[in-house]
């Protein structure tokens, strides 16, 4: 007796259904191409649990007939590639007959389609065709998929939380919209609109409805050629940054795909920009001869390999570079400087323009080794250099570079970065705000209303007691908008909706997944460093000594929230042997 057989159709689509359907959002996104594929102008995705109990798209795309209907169920049954050759000219997005029929294995899916004809009803359970009837369908075609998994209970178990799959549906919906903005694209969870685009063919338009005015505002254009690549899109000011790569959107041939490659040179088009660990929002669509694209080395055809990366890269970042330059500097720069002193892109890209700097949240336990500073410390001076923090005391007598406070005390001299200083003294305060749960609130005369994401307010929306609990009043406003009518008295004036921001970059990142204990740190850090004096900045000697004698307070004056060192410490003996006033 053999022991190889041949699997029966209803295993093989089972067996199938474990490429194709991941997660609810890989249905929405099978389907949603399906659509695209049939020249849909309208797309409607209906959801129930974020997915796990209904999946509902609609389109007003080509429609189907009976017979092509029937056959879209079955096993590498497609529309979209006819030979070989075709593989290598991949126009279209849907899965080539593989996405139907295991979708339909593993769910109760029910079809009504019309390509203008007598329309076509068809409703199939676990992979066999329960029903086949007329319709009177419009033109277009209907999909909604229930029961999902109900027959692989393995598969069912591992679907994540509502939130979870709900999430990662708007996210595929809100790329989805950007990468093809001439349709008008329509997502729901339970009655509650999420994703609503106006298919106005104008990709500036789908940022501001995606993302809201704050960033399609700082949203910069970006357009060049060569005789292998066209680029266009939209890239956002550093002011804007994200801590994942999640708002990276690549479009290759209007197909949204991952590619580290191209990851890296956006990044690199950000350098002297950006903080290495903040990421832009970008929306960059990239034609080019399908011939140099490979989409076939992942089922899900998102994973692509590009031949002449090399070309597409130089392509990418200097174009990038060309449009973040021409925004950030200081228009008049360049025409004070002598003409016989021109100077060129390569050193343009080199000059950097301090900021307030975001940071990574890490541990704060990272302390700055002050005796393996400075070489041949005696004893004596290093019991000076790590005092009781409490006594320690410091005397202004200078600022250096408008950043360095010049101080001094009996053991030697100091120099102290006034934003790290400034960040320590407001990371404790914050802290101790925190931790106290007695917080004081400040009504806003003006209440701010903030706009988000689809996927960003769902994020928020989940923390929004936790929020009021730290002293804020936040509520939902609309469609994917908060309102905050009061916020907690240690936010610095004026910075408040900058502040609020920042918070919401930290919930999004998933930072709030981990603890509340970390999220307060969190929280604490990123106000420290908006809160606090910024490079470049001229203090008067007052307010140096106000600021060191806080520092000096400090359970630990010694480093900034982030692990950098707050001062710097000259001993007499380093002074005096560095001006050879000392032969030992």
């Amino acid at each position: 007796m053999t022991k190889i057989r041949v699997m029966d159709e209803t295993l093989a689509n089972k067996i199938a259904a474990g490429e194709v359907v991941e997660k609810c959002s890989s249905i929405v996104k099978e389907l949603c191409e399906n659509s695209i594929d049939a020249h849909a102008k309208k797309i409607i995705i209906n959801l129930s649990e974020g997915g796990k109990k209904k999946i509902e798209v609609i389109d007003d795309g080509c429609g189907m007939s009976k017979e092509d209907a029937v056959l879209a169920f079955m096993r590498h049954a497609t529309s979209k590639i006819y030979k070989d050759d075709d593989l290598f000219f991949i126009d279209t997005l849907g899965f080539r007959g593989e996405a139907l029929p295991s979708i339909a294995s593993v769910s109760k899916t029910n079809l009504i389609t019309s390509d203008g004809g007598i329309g076509t009803h068809i409703v199939i359970e676990g992979g066999k065709k329960v029903l086949e009837e007329a319709s009177d369908a419009r033109v277009g075609t209907s999909i909604t998929v229930t029961n999902l998994f109900y027959n692989t209970p393995a598969r069912l178990k591992y679907l994540k939380s509502e939130q979870y799959e709900l999430a990662n549906c708007v996210s595929f919906v809100e790329k989805l919209s950007l990468s093809h903005p001439e349709i008008a694209f329509l997502l729901t969870n339970d009655g509650t609109t999420l994703v609503m685009t106006s298919g106005s063919n104008n990709m500036l338009k789908t940022i501001h409805e995606i993302y809201g005015l704050s960033v399609s505002k700082r949203m910069l254009e970006v357009r060049a050629s060569n005789d292998d690549f066209d680029l266009f899109g939209y890239v956002c000011k550093p002011e804007i940054l994200k801590s994942n790569r999640n708002h990276m959107i690549v479009i290759v041939n209007d197909r949204i795909v991952r590619n580290n490659d191209i990851n890296r040179a956006i990044n690199d088009a950000y350098y002297t920009y950006k903080p290495d660990i903040k990421y832009p929002i970008v929306v960059l669509k990239i034609n080019t001869d399908p011939t140099l694209v490979d989409v076939n080395i992942h089922p899900t055809k998102q994973d692509i390999k590009l031949s002449k990366m090399d070309v597409l890269y130089d392509l990418i970042v200097k174009t990038i570079k060309s449009a973040l330059y021409k925004a950030l500097l200081i228009p008049d720069a360049i025409e004070r400087l002598p003409e016989s002193n021109p100077i060129k892109d390569e050193v343009i890209t080199d000059i950097i323009k301090e900021n307030d700097t975001d940071y990574e949240v890490k541990s704060t336990q990272a302390t700055f080794d002050f005796a393996a500073s400075t070489s041949n410390d005696t004893k004596e001076e290093v019991v000076n250099i790590n005092p009781c923090m409490k006594k320690l005391k410091l005397y202004p007598v200078g600022l250096a570079h408008g950043t360095y406070i010049i101080a001094e005390n009996e053991t030697g001299v100091f120099l102290i970065d006034q934003h790290a200083a400034q960040e320590r003294v407001n990371y404790e305060r914050n802290m101790a705000a925190l931790k106290s749960h007695t917080f004081h609130q400040t009504n806003l005369l003006l209440p701010i209303t903030i706009e988000l994401s689809g996927s960003e307010f769902l994020a928020v929306q989940k923390e929004i007691p936790h929020l009021n609990e730290l002293g804020f009043d936040i509520a939902p406003f609309g469609m994917n908008t908060i309102i905050i009518k009061a916020h907690p008295t240690w936010l610095r004036p004026g910075y408040e909706e900058e502040s609020i921001r920042k918070i919401i970059d930290l919930i999004v990142s998933g930072i709030t997944s981990i603890d509340p204990v970390k999220f307060n740190e969190s929280v604490a850090i990123t106000l420290a460093c908006k809160m606090s004096i910024k490079a470049n900045m001229r203090i008067s000697h007052e307010a140096q000594e106000e600021l060191l004698d806080e520092l000096c307070a400090c359970d630990n004056p010694y480093n900034c929230p982030h692990g950098r060192p707050t001062i710097i410490k000259f001993s007499i003996y380093d002074l005096e042997r560095m001006f050879k006033r000392s032969m030992n």
